[in-house]
């Protein structure tokens, strides 16, 4: 019980807007080089993607996940697309106006654009 208290207490200042006294702020970076910029805007790049691809964009309702890095198979045999993953649940209405349940999509960004996106792979 004490360890996942202090275990609690280390995230609530690891995560807080300013490190806690003594303490260094720790930031988490990957290679800009080999994943691109972070997508700091994942969200508004998403939403535009699912725009031309759901009939009711206005109604869908999105459960998000924070970008990480990642990669997918290329179109080219043996080639790997590589930047930063992002997992996401939509739900939104069909052509009968109907809620469609919640829908697990991956996309995979790289400098701002969405390199690939669809089903994430059943594990």
């Amino acid at each position: 019980m004490r360890s996942s208290l202090v275990f609690s207490v280390f995230l609530i200042c690891a995560f807080s807007g300013s490190p806690a006294r003594g303490q260094t702020e720790i930031e988490i970076v990957a290679d800009s080089k080999t994943y691109g910029e972070f997508p700091i805007a994942y969200r508004e790049i998403i939403t535009k993607w699912l725009e031309t691809r759901l009939l009711d964009a206005a109604s869908a309702v999105i459960e998000w996940e924070e970008p990480k890095t990642g990669e997918v198979p290329g179109p080219k045999k043996g080639q790997r697309l590589v930047g930063y993953a992002v997992d996401f649940k939509v739900n939104s209405r069909n052509r009968f106006g109907t809620y469609t349940g919640k829908q697990k999509y991956r996309v995979l960004i790289r400098n701002g654009e969405i390199l690939w996106g669809g089903r994430p792979p059943k594990p």
